[in-house]
């Protein structure tokens, strides 16, 4: 099954959010959890989505930040202030990160520049962007294990997308939330996202596929269970080895970061806002440029 509106994937586990950018609700019993960190111009959607399912914010203990780019942590600061009892959780390199205030800045311009076309009437200082900042207070790595509830997850050091990436498995449902790890599902393409290091990026692939998940869940679009699941790791595979030779072809005959970057842009057209685009390619060209200029 693709999974890519906001409801039940399971009884465990529920997409909040919206279609292009989603959050997870895992209830645990006792305690509910919710992973990824999200767009703030998605916090009106889970507050409403919250109340229809009748959950006590009081049975959310933690956040997990899977990554902090700006989209994958912009709901953070506000219900951490709604929420003060919420644990903030993440891995130790997106802790640094998010204590660094050049990135805290650029984070809030991005997010200041979603919001200016997703909720032009709200006021940023309404979902706590202005000054944005995030305190990680608990550190994950690699095979940790974190509880809520009744449920166990797993954490999974998989870099490759950002230096800080990290996914969590669940072992009760095989199911893996991957944040941006495997690319961005966009029917029967995947858009690979390697900004970091293409070489961690496959590493990462084969560290998740390994567990052979019947459940892939990732930060926009949704996910895949079950057949459709199985289905779509090798699609993610081809998708990175060709994205790999995309960008090193472009880069190797224009020689010009800037060119190659439109180029490759212009082949994804319609995939993403034009201006996440040319960040996310932008990343992968220089990455490729700055190893075949030590060749």
């Amino acid at each position: 099954m693709i999974i890519d509106q906001p409801g039940n994937v399971t009884e465990t586990i529920t997409m909040l959010g919206k279609q292009e950018n989603c959050v997870y609700l895992v209830d645990g019993g006792d305690a509910c959890a919710i992973l990824g960190g999200g767009l703030a111009s998605i916090i009106p959607d889970i507050e409403e989505q919250l109340a229809t399912m009748g959950v006590d914010p009081k049975r959310i203990k933690s956040m997990v930040i899977l990554h902090s780019h700006f989209d994958h942590c912009g709901i953070v600061p506000y219900f951490k202030n709604k929420w003060p009892w919420v644990e903030i959780v993440a891995s130790e390199r997106a802790k640094t990160l998010l204590s660094n205030p050049k990135a805290l800045a650029n984070i809030e311009k991005f997010i200041s520049r979603d919001l200016e076309k997703t909720l032009p009437h709200v006021d940023p200082r309404e979902l706590s962007i202005n000054g944005f900042s995030v305190e990680v207070e608990r550190v994950v790595g690699d095979g940790d294990g974190l509880t809520c509830g009744d449920v166990n997850l797993q954490v999974l050091e998989t870099p490759g997308h950002s230096t800080c990436s990290i996914s969590l498995y669940m072992p009760e449902e095989k199911a893996i939330f991957v944040s941006d790890a495997v690319g961005v599902s966009m029917g029967d393409m995947v858009l690979t996202a390697a900004n970091s290091s293409f070489e961690h990026y496959m590493e990462s692939l084969e560290k998740i596929f390994a567990f052979n998940p019947e459940i892939i869940l990732s930060e926009h679009r949704g996910g895949r269970t079950g057949e459709d699941c199985r289905k779509f790791m090798p699609v993610c595979r081809q998708a990175a080895l060709s994205m790999r030779e995309l960008v090193e072809e472009a880069f190797v005959r224009t020689g010009d970061i800037e060119q190659s970057t439109d180029e490759i842009v212009d082949h994804f057209k319609g995939m993403m806002p034009l201006w996440v685009m040319k960040l996310v390619v932008g990343s992968m060209v220089y990455q490729i440029s700055r190893r075949v200029s030590k060749v």
